[in-house]
């Protein structure tokens, strides 16, 4: 993770259209520096924050919503139903991610969670915040995942649609 300057963060602020909420720093940025996923805090405003990553590249933010708009989303669910390869894999990266997650939670984050009685939550809910791991609930939040850590869906992504040549830009 990277802390990012003040330029990045006004950088952040014009990617997103606002102030981001809870973050961490960078997960990823592109050669020339451009934030293109950031690291969320697990806890924001004592409720937990639905996603480890966040993703804030404006172009590949616009490719991918053109994505689950033509219905990806449910295409690449049955892929999941039909593959059990495909499904091993994809429950393997949702594990990974939870683990990960966790991981990154501070010992004094850990018992505010716990006192607040999110822990559970954050053992139960994988990628995007989903508690059916089978599924996929936003293309967005699973290639930002992959950008950082890798997974099978982003993989697919980039296979299908091209979007590691978006890396460069904005």
């Amino acid at each position: 993770m990277i802390k990012p300057t003040e330029q990045q963060l006004e950088l952040i602020c014009q990617q997103l259209g606002r102030t981001p909420r809870g973050l961490a720093g960078i997960a990823v940025q592109n050669e020339q520096g451009v934030p293109l996923v950031l690291q969320m805090e697990a806890l924001v405003d004592d409720k937990p924050f639905p996603t480890l990553f966040w993703l804030s590249s404006k172009d590949i933010y616009q490719a991918i919503a053109e994505i689950e708009t033509s219905g990806a989303v449910k295409q690449l669910e049955q892929e999941l139903l039909e593959d059990e390869a495909l499904l091993t894999e994809h429950l393997a990266d949702q594990q990974r991610y939870v683990d990960l997650r966790w991981s990154t939670v501070t010992d004094d984050q850990k018992s505010r969670i716990d006192a607040l009685g999110f822990t559970p939550l954050y053992k139960q809910y994988g990628i995007g915040g989903i508690s059916h791991w089978d599924k996929i609930r936003c293309l967005h939040m699973q290639y930002a995942y992959h950008l950082a850590e890798g997974s099978v869906i982003g993989r697919i992504l980039d296979q299908r649609f091209d979007l590691a040549s978006l890396q460069a830009t904005r």
